[in-house]
């Protein structure tokens, strides 16, 4: 093994990936924490929401876990499980350093415009109520595979979220201070009207348990088109809507950084659905982008899928939150 190695857990909403990344980059899965080696020289863990109190990353300890544990309602998909990671790791990897690297960390720079709610000052300041954006860690890497001076980048996985990137920094994004908010996702809504979730409280239509569980896990594409499987969704109101939604946030992201350079894909299905990527950007010519048909259905990350005539580059980056955890790591614990 080479010297450097990190050990990267990236706990999500519905299944615990690990690999092992070495100092150049390179990443194996690793089939479980008990296969794992015992020489690596850290473990690195992804945690969704770090709140006002985390944004860089941080060594944990018994303190550290203990603040974490109160911010797990923030991303209960998210936090919970990657909490019990934290726990499994630091009791099979006891005498190993464990590093918390935070999707919101790379939002921190979105200014106060995009940032604020039209909220009362005394949820803002007394709550810290505000938008936080999560998928950092994969905007990051997208960033960096596409260094343009205004990007768009487009996780589309589980979770979904459209980021505005100006000269490698995060300027908006579409997540909020949950990731709830935005586009329509697998199981998630997006944003709703909160005036129709009152609704339904109000007329005990559901419960706060209720309306949280529909919300979290029987909306979005499942929700509308009873799975949440683009690929079998073709030609229904549910794709649609997913497409639509995502267009409209891509365009929204342009106002923010005053026009658009490139677009990425990136995460399951930005990398993995042609015919998702190509509904989108057909309703986005508008902005300059035209998509070349045969490249886009060829397409494996990384790769251009736009015409030599696009005003904007369209380019399937494959997801590697791994590896920007690992980096992270080093840089604080000064090695590799």
């Amino acid at each position: 093994m080479a010297d450097g190695s990190v050990l990267v857990v990236n706990a999500g909403s519905t299944s615990l990936k690990l690999s092992l990344v070495e100092a150049d980059g390179r990443a194996e899965s690793v089939a479980s924490l008990t296969a794992a080696p015992r020489d690596v020289e850290a473990v690195a863990h992804r945690v969704v929401h770090g709140g006002d109190r985390f944004r860089d990353p941080v060594v944990v300890d018994d303190e550290v876990e203990s603040e974490l544990a109160a911010l797990a309602d923030l991303a209960p998909l998210h936090n919970h499980p990657a909490l019990t990671a934290i726990e499994s790791s630091r009791r099979a990897l006891p005498d190993v350093p464990h590093v918390a690297v935070f999707d919101t960390a790379f939002h921190a720079t979105i200014p106060p415009e995009a940032a604020t709610y039209a909220l009362p000052r005394r949820f803002r300041e007394e709550h810290g109520i505000r938008r936080y954006g999560f998928h950092g860690l994969s905007v990051q890497w997208a960033a960096e595979r596409v260094p343009v001076p205004r990007l768009v980048v487009c996780h589309l996985g589980g979770g979904c979220s459209v980021t505005a990137v100006r000269d490698g920094r995060s300027v908006d994004t579409t997540m909020g201070f949950t990731p709830l908010e935005g586009v329509p996702m697998a199981t998630r809504a997006g944003s709703v009207d909160p005036g129709a979730l009152l609704h339904l409280l109000r007329t005990k239509a559901l419960s706060l348990d209720e309306l949280d569980r529909a919300l979290e896990h029987d909306s979005g594409l499942a929700g509308l088109g009873g799975t949440d499987d683009p690929r079998r969704l073709e030609g229904t109101l549910a794709l649609a809507v997913y497409t639509y939604r995502i267009a409209g946030a891509v365009a929204a992201m342009a106002v923010a950084l005053g026009g658009l350079d490139a677009l990425v894909f990136t995460a399951g299905v930005g990398e993995g659905s042609a015919s998702v990527r190509a509904q989108i950007c057909d309703r986005l010519g508008f902005l300059g982008v035209e998509l070349d048909a045969a490249a886009n259905e060829r397409a494996k990350p990384d790769a251009e899928i736009a015409t030599a005539a696009s005003a904007v580059r369209v380019v399937v980056v494959h997801a590697r939150e791994d590896a920007v955890a690992a980096r992270a790591a080093r840089e604080l614990l000064h090695f590799g």
